[in-house]
Formats: C-alpha cells, structure tokens, sequence
C-alpha cells in the first residue's frame, strides 16, 4: 500500500535525487512523505525516522533554512544516540550534519564540540588513519582557521594530509 515502509524508501531515494538536481521544492514533498510514513509505521524514535529526518534537514540547510534545519537535526541526533548508542557511525554523521549546520551561521562555538566529539568517534571506530577521521579533522580545522587559531588549523590539516598521502 501506499504508506508501507518500503515505498517511503523509494520516495526517500526520489527525494534525495531531486536534491541532487536542485529541484528543492520536490525534494520536500517526497522527503516529508517518507517522515510521515516512517513515524506512522514505526513510530517516533526509529532509526529510519532519524534517517528520515536527516534527509529532510540537510535539505532544509542546503536551501539556507537554518531556522527549520535545526530542530530535526538535533531530533535525528536524539534519536540515534537513544536507539543506537553515544558512539556510533550514524551519531557521528548526524553530529557532521548538526555541525555543519551551525558552521554554515557562522556559530562556531556551537559546531566544534560536535566536530570534536564525530572525530573521536571516528577514530574510536575506524582507527586514526581513516580517510573518514581526515574529513573529521579537516572539518574542525575550518573552524578554527575561522576562529583565527591558525596554528591548530595548520596541525589539523596537517595530520589529515598526512592520513590522505597514506590511503593512495
């Protein structure tokens, strides 16, 4: 029928394609309905609903709506680390997506503990020559390059050339 879960994963993937393409606008709507059918299906605290919810903020932030990105970045985040556990891949991907967030508002003092905290998970998990941990590391030094504390930037960058030169 048409509110089972797996049509909300074929409407979740048209909805990412439009994104993709820039049509925002039929983003949404296909993104919306795959929330809808999740949180109907299988109930508010779901990882497909976090997933759900990501998609749907991340589009929010891509248009530069900040103001409706938040609050289902923050929920996805919620959701994950009580269903999944502080210390897995998803919540480092969901505190990436809130941290990015916040570094495209300029509010830096609120994207570096999440940056900090998606990079010790990833080292934790995949080991401190990640391609992944040089993303991580990368990703906090454009704050603090932005935050003028050039010497940890450049150590930061650094490292992630460094992990970078070693996975070719």
């Amino acid at each position: 029928g048409p509110d089972h879960p797996d049509v909300a994963t074929c409407l979740n993937n048209l909805g990412l394609l439009y994104r993709n393409r820039g049509d925002y606008d039929s983003a949404e709507a296909f993104l919306k309905k795959t929330l809808a059918i999740h949180e109907k299906a299988k109930g508010p605290d779901n990882p497909d609903v976090a997933t759900a919810l990501n998609n749907l903020g991340n589009l929010y932030k891509e248009r530069g709506d900040f103001a409706s990105a938040e609050p289902l970045l923050k929920r996805a985040l919620e959701i994950y680390e009580k269903i999944l556990g502080p210390d897995h891949p998803d919540v480092a991907a969901s505190l990436f997506g809130l941290g990015s967030l916040y570094q495209a508002r300029r509010d830096y003092a609120s994207a570096e503990p999440l940056y900090k905290r998606a990079l010790a998970i990833c080292e934790k998990l995949l080991g401190p020559d990640h391609p992944y941990v040089a993303t991580c590391l990368e990703n906090l030094a454009s704050i603090y390059r932005a935050t003028k504390r050039i010497s940890e930037a450049n150590a930061l960058e650094k490292r992630a050339a460094r992990i970078r030169a070693i996975k070719r």
